[in-house]
């Protein structure tokens, strides 16, 4: 089994930067990858960025491109998104998830799943 756990997340102002972590404990998908998703209120979760855990390779979605980057410490089994000039509509609760092969960006695709952490962006 994995257990992951997001943490970071927190009120911030337009323009602001936060770093969210998810610490992986468990099994460690040394081939699969781990994604970051989002869920905004009365909204479906959305696919935010990817990284692939052997080689670092990363896919984002459009709308983050240049502002966030997704990265992981493999010596600590943690999974980082460094969030620069942060927007109202980033506003949602951030969730990480992995899946023990290849890289993708739906997340139905993902098997395991953390408990979410509240960002807000505040206009």
């Amino acid at each position: 089994q994995v257990q992951l756990v997001e943490s970071g997340g927190g009120v911030v102002q337009t323009g602001g930067s936060l770093r969210l972590s998810c610490a992986a404990s468990g099994r460690i998908f040394s081939s699969g990858s781990m994604g970051w998703f989002r869920q905004a209120p009365g909204k479906e979760r959305e696919f935010v960025a990817a990284i692939r855990w052997n080689d670092g390779y990363t896919v984002y979605t459009d709308s983050v491109k240049g502002r966030f980057t997704i990265s992981r410490d493999n010596t600590k089994n943690t999974l980082y998104l460094q969030m620069n000039s942060l927007k109202p509509e980033d506003t949602a609760v951030y969730y990480c998830a992995t899946r023990r092969s290849g890289i993708v960006v739906v997340a139905s695709m993902y098997p395991y799943w953390g408990q979410g952490t509240q960002v807000t962006v505040s206009s």
